[in-house]
């Protein structure tokens, strides 16, 4: 099953509610692996106030907010 990585922080509410909103698109598709971006000073820098950041691999599907219509092209692209 393919792996996208959401980049999050601790505690950041636009994070909680993008993995929520994520959930149900990509089931049986993918999975998330949520990296905090603080344990990292380079995902900081690369980051800062960004978050969530949702790739695959060095592929940035959206960020902010979900679209859903980016995250369903992106995992119909790669299926």
């Amino acid at each position: 099953m393919r792996a996208l990585t959401l980049y999050s922080r601790q505690g950041c509410h636009l994070c909680e509610d993008f993995l929520e909103a994520l959930s149900p698109l990509i089931r049986g598709r993918a999975r998330v692996d949520v990296t905090d971006i603080d344990t990292d000073p380079g995902l900081v820098a690369a980051y800062g106030v960004r978050v969530p950041v949702l790739c695959d691999g060095e592929t940035l599907i959206c960020e902010a907010f979900v679209d859903d219509r980016a995250v369903r092209e992106h995992l119909d692209a790669t299926d």
